[in-house]
């Protein structure tokens, strides 16, 4: 039996096999449409070049990733060398001053006996003064990374691995590792004007650095 005119091409069934409509594809077979395919539920879609993952706080990048202190790298700034002078400089003020000054007034006044009294016991409280003002420097060094003079000019120290405070017990070996910057005519401090984290021995000792922070924060 014949459908239609046999010499219009339009009339006629396309062989089978031949090109022509798109096939149905097999029951439980999913069609193909020449787009990738989707992931699985749950995994995140790949766009362009793979994802790094940062490194840890303080340490050195894989190639294509920002420096320590760059933008983008998720770090503050590495405090620079004259920034580290003036925290330092103003916690030995801080610490020294009162002591020193009570010890001069006691001095000025101790003319017979009874003044030398007194002039001993301002210089005890000066000294006591200067002892319980440098444990709690310490303290506040170790529990949120600034002393006073450090929150003065806006720096803050910190782990290097990961950015955490360093804790009274850690904060209190760093202070006493800096014998080893004064060790070699002092050259120790100087070494943070040419080092890449600008860090001094007691840094390097004690795997800390000292980046930049909001005076105000």
């Amino acid at each position: 039996m014949s459908f239609g005119d046999p010499n219009n091409p339009y009339g006629q069934q396309p062989p089978q096999g031949q090109p022509g409509h798109p096939q149905q594809a097999p029951q439980g077979v999913p069609p193909q449409y020449g787009y990738p395919q989707q992931p699985p539920q749950g995994a995140a879609p790949q766009y362009g070049y793979p994802q790094q993952t940062p490194p840890p706080y303080g340490a050195y990048p894989p190639p294509g990733m920002p420096a320590p202190g760059m933008p983008g790298s998720g770090m503050p700034p590495l405090a620079h060398w004259g920034l580290r002078v003036g925290a330092t400089l103003l916690d030995a003020l801080i610490i020294a001053g009162p002591m020193y000054a009570l010890i001069g007034i006691g001095a000025a006044i101790a003319t017979d006996e009874s003044t030398e009294a007194i002039a001993g016991v301002l210089s005890l409280v000066g000294m006591l003064y200067a002892l319980g003002m440098g444990i709690f420097q310490v303290y506040k060094e170790g529990t949120t990374g600034q002393t006073i003079g450090k929150k003065i000019v806006g720096t803050s120290v910190h782990r290097e691995m990961d950015g955490a405070t360093l804790g009274f017990g850690m904060a209190f070996v760093r202070r006493l590792a800096h014998f080893l910057d004064g060790a070699a005519c002092y050259i120790g401090y100087l070494w943070p004007l040419w080092d890449e984290k600008k860090q001094t021995f007691a840094d390097k000792v004690c795997s800390t650095v000292v980046i930049k922070v909001n005076k105000n924060g």
